[in-house]
């Protein structure tokens, strides 16, 4: 779909009365990032939409400079999105750096948000949370697992850590010099709101949870005792009931 001046990948899965859209992280595409998710949902209960970010996976161009509004772009491209398709009104499920792009949707359209999910992000960075990505920068030092894997059948291995060391490296260096990604747009999300985290996630600090929690006018927590960063990946069936329970709550 042509959205602004891209091509945008997307898909849609279900038929269920609650629409959802779900924004992948860095690097991230529909299925890279969220197949558990899709696989998992109620298709009865659920339509999900999801989709490539601009740059990432088969959306054009196929590669960009990184830069702090690539956020917002993200958040744009998902609310133009679910507006051409016709659905004014939906929940929002973002990991990571598509957990952010989630905040700034939900604070910048608050109208069109239902209800509002994220998980292993941050509004802002600590300077823990850059040395964190620069720990994190050469794929081949990251131990295998299903992330990798899955980036790696999308990009193919190569492509994977080139397109991957430069993402780290100059959002790293952006977000040095600016740590602030959405901290003002918290106090417009108006929906309910469910942050998850991983108390060992080694990319997003553990005290983003409380920062958020303090900031988002409706918002609870819960915290995976030994998760990871990528808690939707390791711990699918609780995480993925967990957050269609509160998706389904009155």
């Amino acid at each position: 779909m042509k959205i602004g001046n891209h091509n945008i990948n997307y898909a849609k899965f279900g038929h269920g009365p609650h629409c959802i859209v779900c924004i992948p992280g860095a690097l991230g595409t529909i299925t890279s990032h969220y197949k558990d998710q899709i696989d998992g949902f109620d298709k009865e209960k659920f339509t999900i939409v999801s989709f490539d970010p601009v740059g990432f996976g088969k959306s054009y161009p196929l590669e960009k400079i990184f830069v702090k509004s690539n956020y917002e772009q993200d958040a744009d491209t998902a609310y133009e999105l679910m507006k051409r398709l016709n659905i004014p009104k939906y929940s929002c499920l973002g990991w990571s750096a598509g957990g952010a792009a989630s905040l700034i949707l939900a604070g910048k359209y608050p109208h069109a948000i239902h209800k509002l999910v994220v998980w292993g992000t941050n509004a802002f960075v600590l300077e823990e949370d850059i040395a964190n990505y620069r720990k994190i920068q050469d794929v081949e030092r990251w131990s295998t697992h299903i992330l990798k894997q899955r980036m790696i059948e999308t990009y193919g291995k190569e492509k994977f850590a080139q397109y991957w060391y430069k993402w780290v490296g100059q959002m790293a260096d952006v977000l040095e010099a600016d740590p602030d990604i959405c901290k003002d747009l918290l106090k417009n999300i108006s929906c309910p709101t469910f942050i998850l985290h991983g108390e060992r996630d080694a990319i997003a600090h553990i005290s983003h949870v409380a920062f958020l929690c303090n900031h988002i006018k409706n918002a609870k927590s819960y915290v995976y005792p030994m998760g990871k960063h990528d808690i939707h990946m390791q711990y699918v069936e609780d995480f993925n009931q967990r957050v269609q329970e509160f998706l389904l709550e009155k």
